[in-house]
């Protein structure tokens, strides 16, 4: 609350105290003034039984405790009602509105009910006012279960011997204040509001404490000027009181007051040395100049203030009336299911195609406000970075505010950087012998390939899921932010249904409802995507998969006769690999004592000395001869015969390509184990040496590791998930929460509308403005009448 008062200049103050007190001023003057003071009380009164805040003028009475503002309050009332007693003001302020009454010889004194701009019964006892103020604090008190309340009481007083003056009496200070008002800590809480003292009135009270100690005319004129505290323009109000707090009559009490203010003038004229500044400072001392400047300075203020008052208070009453209308209509259009359902499809319809719009590419609302950088997605989704990648993955626009389907696309872009970014782990040496040697127990020199095949498929499933897992979570996130974009953008668009923009955005709770059926949706694809992309990362990794094998394939065209036929005699031969750090020894004698060995088949099935028969057979059953070679072929009769298996693994397809392999693949394990580096093992040669096994199968397994990498990425994911999560969004949105929110009975569905008790609460509400609107008209008809007398 603001105090618009300001002390007057010296030159200006005292033909304004003679215009207050002039007892010519004509009748109608009075009467205007009258009016302007009523209006405004009634003004006031509304604004606290609604909550109105109106910038009206008003004079507040700040201070510390046991300053003696309450004993103010009661000579500007002119009767006494022991308000010390409730010490109403350290909890709840007190607005008195004091008006001048000539026939009420008695004072007449009546509260505003609570909530209300109605007043109660009037108060005979001016000692039952006291009570009254205190039992309203203390139940508003516990009500709201507060030690203090900013919610004032109001109470009107008509008397016959008070001016027409509004106060509000606020909660006094608790500091310990100086003796002297001029240090006083209070004074400097008022310098945070008024530094200037523009709107501030200072008084200081019990002046008569003071007389004493002057004994010069120059002691008296600056103490009264104040000038080194507030400055040249500012004049403090001297003011004393009657001490005897003995129970006196109304009229004694207001002799006392006049008894009070004759003997400091006195004091000052005839007990100080050259007395004081008279012209100067008459004017300022004693509390009949403090009540008639207060009086003509409020109605001056008032004055001042009824044009803007009232441009205020048709703004408001159109305000209120507007607002009623709205409720009017909300009411109503809870009895009209058929109505809310209309209004609510074509409002999801819109959310849906604007969530269309925005995957599609539109630019509105602007990207600069609403779009995230990867790093805000990144850290807003709460999924951070890619699992298993310490490098900082940026894709291309990193920086770029994007949404839609621009930060579809970019997220997409970034999944691949992430995934290529990933190469085979380091296998174990125990590992790969675990997984080498036992293909090689079943089937010879197959296990090479089907182990680094097996090692790559298992690192594939590994590292390679939880990036599909996360992709599918950042592109859910990315999708998840369009609804707040989609209402953004229903606002600022016109729909072109005749639907005003905003009409169901007051449904709390069928906004909530769209908003967690769109996410639900959401969550939902991301669900199926992450079923699918699983899915064919178990189709490319499954041991019938030719995916590890393609490049290979196409890489044996070239071999020759001899390697062929070296890997035939291998695939035959007894053998081990040594996949230890010593080094690879390659033998064939006495193995009893070695450890990782398979049995050796062919050692039981050849008697000694029929070794080379044995081999030269095992050659001729291993070898094709081409019928009739091509011109274009090498004339090698070998290459006819790899060909040959080539086509018979290759038109296997989509069958049980397994058990084929095992029959037609053996020699190409042994090209495969070529194509990657050097041969990794000999048979025949008890002194020969190999490379090194262990790091041949683990460049192999990274070769179809990347190959495997390569397939899903290129050929499945990518388009699993445009699929999987734009084209429903498209075709399917609208649909799906339609069916979720409008697919139910209308007892259902209003659920979402009205909450149990709502309606009563709506009506109450609405009874509520009524009366607001009533009393503002009301206030703007006397307020039109004030604007006519100015």
């Amino acid at each position: 609350m603001s105090t618009p008062s300001k002390t007057p200049s010296d030159k200006t103050n005292s033909r304004r105290h003679h215009q207050s007190t002039d007892p010519s001023m004509s009748t109608r003057s009075a009467s205007e003034f009258r009016t302007r003071f009523e209006a405004y009380n009634r003004l006031q009164s509304a604004a606290v039984a609604f909550g109105e805040k109106l910038p009206i003028p008003e004079i507040v009475a700040i201070g510390g405790q046991s300053d003696g503002k309450s004993s103010l309050l009661e000579a500007l009332l002119g009767f006494r009602f022991n308000i010390r007693e409730v010490e109403m003001g350290t909890r709840r302020p007190l607005i008195l509105q004091m008006v001048h009454e000539p026939g009420a010889l008695e004072p007449r004194c009546r509260f505003q009910e609570e909530n209300s701009e109605e007043y109660g019964s009037p108060i005979v006892l001016s000692s039952a006012i006291a009570d009254i103020i205190k039992s309203r604090t203390e139940a508003l008190l516990k009500r709201t279960h507060c030690a203090v309340s900013s919610k004032p009481i109001v109470m009107r007083a008509e008397y016959a011997h008070c001016p027409n003056l509004t106060i509000i009496d606020t909660p006094g200070f608790v500091l310990k204040s100086s003796v002297e008002w001029c240090s006083s800590l209070w004074l400097d809480a008022v310098r945070e509001i008024d530094p200037t003292f523009r709107r501030t009135i200072i008084v200081v009270s019990k002046f008569d404490n003071r007389l004493k100690e002057f004994s010069d005319r120059w002691e008296v004129d600056r103490y009264l000027s104040a000038s080194g505290y507030l400055g040249e323009n500012t004049r403090p109000f001297f003011v004393a009181l009657p001490k005897d707090k003995s129970t006196v009559s109304n009229e004694e009490f207001r002799r006392q007051i006049s008894q009070v203010d004759l003997e400091v003038l006195h004091h000052l004229r005839e007990g100080v040395k050259g007395g004081f500044d008279e012209e100067k400072f008459r004017s300022y001392i004693g509390f009949a100049c403090l009540r008639d400047y207060l009086e003509f300075e409020l109605q001056k203020r008032y004055k001042e203030a009824a044009p803007a008052t009232l441009a205020l208070l048709e703004q408001r009453c159109n305000e209120v009336t507007t607002e009623l209308a709205r409720l009017e209509s909300k009411i109503q259009a809870t009895s009209d299911v058929a109505h809310l359902r209309r209004s609510a499809m074509l409002h999801a319809a819109f959310i849906c195609n604007h969530v269309g719009a925005l995957i599609d590419g539109a630019a509105d609302p602007a990207p600069e406000q609403w779009g995230k950088t990867t790093s805000e997605e990144q850290s807003e989704s709460g999924i951070g970075s890619w699992p298993g990648i310490t490098a900082d993955i940026k894709p291309p626009n990193a920086r770029l505010r994007l949404y839609g389907g621009a930060a579809f696309e970019r997220v997409m872009q970034e999944f691949r950087c992430a995934t290529y970014s990933v190469e085979c782990p380091q296998v174990s040496r125990e590992k790969v012998a675990n997984i080498l040697l036992a293909h090689a127990g079943r089937g010879g020199g197959r296990g090479v390939a089907e182990a680094a095949a097996e090692i790559a498929r298992a690192a594939a499933q590994s590292w390679l899921a939880p990036l599909l897992d996360t992709a599918c979570d950042r592109l859910a996130f990315v999708l998840g932010n369009l609804f707040d974009l989609a209402v953004e953008r229903n606002h600022h668009r016109d729909s072109g249904y005749g639907t005003k923009h905003g009409e169901m955005d007051r449904y709390v709770g069928f906004s909530a409802a769209l908003r967690h059926s769109y996410s639900r949706f959401i969550k939902d694809l991301a669900k199926q995507c992450k079923q699918l992309v699983q899915q064919h990362l178990d189709s490319v990794t499954s041991p019938y998969s030719q995916v590890c094998y393609e490049n290979d394939f196409l890489g044996t065209y070239g071999s020759d006769a001899n390697s062929v036929y070296r890997f035939n005699q291998a695939s035959a031969a007894s053998f081990c690999f040594e996949l230890s750090d010593g080094g690879t020894a390659l033998r064939d004698d006495t193995t009893k004592d070695q450890e990782n060995i398979p049995p050796e088949k062919n050692a039981q099935q050849t008697t000694p000395g029929k070794v080379a028969e044995a081999r030269e057979a095992l050659r001729e059953s291993q070898m094709t001869v081409p019928e009739t070679p091509s011109p274009d072929q090498p004339s090698d009769g070998n290459y006819v015969g790899v060909k040959k298996e080539l086509g018979n693994i290759i038109e296997v397809g989509a069958r049980k390509r397994h058990p084929r392999i095992v029959d037609n693949s053996r020699n190409m394990d042994h090209l495969r184990v070529q194509k990657a580096g050097s041969l990794l093992f000999r048979s025949g040669d008890n002194n020969s040496r190999s490379g090194s096994a262990y790091s041949e199968i683990c460049s192999l397994a990274a070769q179809h590791f990347a190959r495997i990498r390569e397939v899903l990425i290129e050929r499945s994911v990518t388009s699993t998930l445009n699929s999987g999560f734009l084209t429903p969004c498209r075709d399917r949105l609208v649909v799906a929460l339609g069916l979720e929110l409008f697919g139910v009975n209308d007892e259902k569905f209003m659920d979402m509308f009205v909450a149990p008790g709502a309606i009563d609460i709506l009506q109450n509400e609405q009874q509520s403005l009524q009366k607001r609107q009533k009393i503002l008209h009301s206030c703007l008809n006397e307020f039109k009448t004030v604007a006519h007398t100015l």
